[in-house]
């Protein structure tokens, strides 16, 4: 499948093509790359500790590739004129995205589970994959987030992991379309919302994946999700939430800053779960993972226990640190169902939230910037802030004539607080002047490595 192959990726430390780079090295293929963040000085442990690993590095220029024998590992969207993708074709050499790649990883596993939905998938993953490693299991994980579980001295970039091979456990996109690629065994859907498609697209998308599946883990307390599966008769389902008729339900719920506990009920048995992640959207992850551990063979209670150990994701609700009683946590958030969650997870405590938010683009303020700003007006109050910098942008013919100033004026004109800075570190400086003992900051935003670093700054600067 990958012995004796070359791949190239060009973008290699990204948070998709890191741990897809790692599982085809493991595999036994020639694996080297390039990325512009190492052309442009960033990110330096990250490609240290890919050097290290024996993954050649070279500029973001093509002279990385020398054979027609290598394999292109590039995003569809890039362009014929971008250096490597110029080189590549000059010699003749194959080309396949990254969901092809992991695709093909995938499929020809013996058994296999594939997590989709519009959030909670990289978490759902990385519990799914703690609870069959500590079975005994073995599998091979492919999450788009560090794992904090599988993190060691030789693995600080553990996004990946590479078991004996008969076992795969992978999140899945939706967003490029990519998850019509994948023929899981077992099917996990955590929900339908708006995000990088519109509704239509996106039900075609999960019908089509939940119904290919021999089971589907689904979620009954989602009412798109709900709706998608009453359409189409499934016999071998198995749902989870907080609806009183869930094959897995919680119950007496008992939330706390940075963890929650619970009571799980499957076939009219009770299971005290405690979990060292906070929030009511971590207990439905918990319930995802646990029915679909249990769909592949796993005893409940050998579940229940090892969500007791799982200790969570970087940048998902990561708490950076605490300064003069001022907490700075890092998170992934950055469509309306994913900040609502982290947002929902803040105010079930007291004290003042700073919000910081980095959208991932212009495109998907183009596409939900009214959800995004009404969702921070539903969940913050008079209090609280929020802040946006200018979008991620890379460059490109992107439309750019509405950005975060959208966001924000919505957010004042329904009575909020929000306040527009362009420049990220200006936005940092904000941040720490109007910060008070008792308040807790949090950093959203994707597609930037770097938001974890202003994290960490932040909470150096109120250190100070």
């Amino acid at each position: 499948m990958t012995k004796d192959k070359s791949y190239y990726f060009c973008g290699i430390g990204g948070s998709g093509m890191l741990p897809l780079a790692m599982i085809v090295r493991e595999n036994g293929a020639q694996v080297s790359g390039s990325d512009r963040a190492l052309d442009q000085g960033r990110l330096a442990a990250k490609f240290e500790w890919l050097q290290a690993k024996g993954i050649g590095l070279f500029p973001q220029d093509g002279s990385g590739l020398h054979s027609a024998d290598q394999i292109l590992i590039a995003s569809a969207a890039i362009e014929d004129t971008v250096p490597d993708v110029a080189q590549a074709n000059s010699l003749g050499c194959s080309r396949m995205t990254r969901a092809e790649l992991l695709a093909e990883q995938f499929n020809a596993t013996a058994r296999s589970i594939a997590i989709g939905g519009t959030s909670g998938k990289s978490t759902v993953t990385g519990m799914i994959g703690w609870i069959l490693t500590e079975a005994g299991s073995d599998p091979t994980i492919m999450n788009g987030a560090v794992m904090k579980n599988f993190v060691a001295d030789d693995a600080p970039f553990a996004s990946s992991r590479v078991g004996d091979g008969k076992f795969m456990v992978s999140e899945v996109d939706e967003s490029d379309g990519s998850i019509a690629l994948f023929e899981p065994e077992i099917a996990v859907l955590n929900n339908i919302s708006l995000d990088h498609k519109s509704l239509e697209e996106l039900r075609q998308l999960f019908g089509d994946f939940a119904g290919g599946a021999e089971q589907c883990v689904w979620n009954k307390d989602d009412a798109e999700t709900a709706a998608l599966i009453a359409g189409m008769a499934m016999e071998t389902g198995i749902s989870f939430g907080f609806s009183p008729d869930a094959d897995f339900r919680a119950s007496h719920i008992v939330e706390a800053p940075i963890s929650s506990r619970f009571t799980l009920t499957v076939d009219d048995k009770d299971y005290a779960v405690s979990l060292q992640v906070p929030g009511m959207h971590n207990i439905a992850n918990a319930l995802a993972a646990i029915a679909a551990a249990s769909a592949a063979g796993i005893a409940v209670a050998e579940s229940v226990a090892a969500m007791a150990k799982f200790t969570g994701l970087a940048r998902r609700f990561d708490i950076v640190g605490t300064a003069n009683t001022i907490s700075v946590i890092d998170d992934f958030g950055h469509n309306p169902d994913k900040i609502a969650a982290t947002l929902k997870t803040m105010k079930a405590f007291p004290g003042r939230v700073i919000a910081f938010f980095q959208p991932h683009g212009f495109g998907p303020i183009h596409k939900m910037g009214a959800e995004l700003a009404e969702t921070f007006v539903e969940i913050l109050e008079k209090d609280d802030r929020v802040i946006l910098c200018d979008p991620v942008y890379f460059g490109g013919t992107v439309d750019r004539s509405i950005g975060s100033a959208f966001i924000t004026d919505a957010v004042n004109a329904a009575g909020g607080l929000a306040l527009h800075i362009a420049d990220r570190a200006e936005c940092g400086a904000h941040i720490v002047d109007i910060a008070e003992p008792g308040d807790r900051i949090v950093i959203m935003g994707a597609r930037d490595d770097t938001l974890s670093l202003f994290a960490e700054d932040i909470l150096a600067q109120l250190h100070s």
